[in-house]
């Protein structure tokens, strides 16, 4: 049993010397993140516009004004348009995906007033703070081969986290395991820090590493799910009955979509460009954990205006259920500020916990040196 665990207190130190700084960086962009949204506002007071009455919702006039008015504004920018409903008066959010880039594309941001008229702010994603600390957290500022190095990357540290838990699990005293020497040495004072430090972030630090890795890693983690879980429904991929032709109004393809979930709150609605993309329309039905990122799209063919397809959260097996909770346990949405707060404490426990390994590890080696 010693042998282990002195195995143990090897492996945790120099998995920890290795991929110590790494979970840093993502601890510290990822604290930033849990408030996003309201750290740009703040950097760009030009987007924070209040307005009178109520917030657009199916039956809003502001979807067809602010789809108009991108159009007219970029008539070069043929591919989807989508706009985001925040439940709120005041600032229209809209994204640009230009054809063929993928989710990950380099998507342009725009913020229009809240009548939809007029464009406040225009800026390409990664080309501001937030944006550029969102794609330095997800994969390093790499694609696809930074995302998967995060992925695995993630692995090391939650074995990291495990190894650490297990040196520290008390073999007699449990007071004494959590107690802290004010008076001892250095060495012991930095050790005694690590610990706390470690058990009090330990419980969230794994929940957000794993649900990383899974983020990651969905390829992966969708072939874990399958196996132990259940087979993960796969998103439909619709298409409208034609190619070209005269296409229907949002405010129609919004019609359509909110009889086909009536009880379903408007999150976003995506208007397609020429060809056979069809309108998306992306709720959050009763019962998902996500507000801002639901989980069910209704498909309208951009033409016709008949419904495509339905994806609904509601009917969904067990493997996706799982998956509709990472992203909202991850940036501590689905708690609202009493799971933000603790969430982006915890994004800075890493550092400290770096800190004194590193700094408790290097007065040891000196020690060393000197006898």
């Amino acid at each position: 049993m010693q042998r282990a665990r002195i195995f143990i207190r090897r492996l945790h130190l120099w998995l920890g010397l290795s991929v110590g700084a790494m979970f840093v960086v993502l601890g510290l962009t990822g604290s930033a993140l849990v408030f996003y949204e309201a750290i740009d506002a703040l950097l760009h007071p030009e987007i924070r516009q209040a307005a009178d009455g109520p917030a657009p919702g199916w039956d809003s006039h502001v979807w067809g004004q602010a789809l108009a008015t991108v159009r007219a504004q970029w008539p070069e920018r043929t591919g989807p348009w989508r706009f985001e409903v925040t439940g709120e008066a005041g600032t229209v959010p809209a994204r640009y995906q230009p054809p063929g880039a993928g989710h990950h594309g380099r998507r342009v941001m725009v913020w229009l007033t809240p009548d939809g008229r007029d464009v406040l702010r225009e800026a390409e994603w990664g080309s501001y703070l937030m944006t550029w600390l969102y794609e330095l957290h997800m994969h390093l500022l790499l694609d696809a081969p930074g995302r998967a190095f995060v992925g695995w990357t993630g692995l090391i540290m939650f074995v990291l986290l495990l190894t650490g838990l297990w040196s520290w699990w008390p073999r007699a005293s449990w007071r004494n395991a959590l107690h802290f020497k004010r008076e001892a040495v250095a060495t012991r004072r930095l050790r005694d820090i690590h610990k706390l430090a470690g058990l009090a972030g330990l419980p969230l630090l794994l929940m957000l590493v794993l649900t990383g890795v899974m983020l990651a890693l969905p390829d992966e983690s969708n072939a874990v799910l399958e196996r132990s879980v259940g087979p993960v429904t796969k998103a439909p991929q619709a298409r409208s009955s034609a190619s070209s032709g005269e296409q229907i109004t949002i405010a129609h393809a919004l019609a359509v979509a909110h009889q086909v979930v009536p009880q379903a709150r408007l999150a976003w609605v995506e208007a397609p460009g020429p060809g056979t993309g069809v309108f998306l329309v992306r709720v959050q039905q009763p019962g998902d954990p996500s507000y801002r990122f639901p989980h069910s799209y209704v498909y309208v063919d951009q033409y016709s205006g008949r419904v495509v397809a339905v994806q609904d959260r509601q009917r969904f097996a067990a493997s996706n259920v799982i998956n509709n909770w990472l992203h909202p346990l991850h940036d501590a949405s689905i708690g609202g500020l009493w799971l933000r707060m603790p969430v982006a404490l915890a994004g800075l426990i890493p550092l400290l916990l770096f800190a004194t390994g590193l700094m408790r590890w290097l007065r040891l080696q000196s020690a060393r040196l000197r006898r």
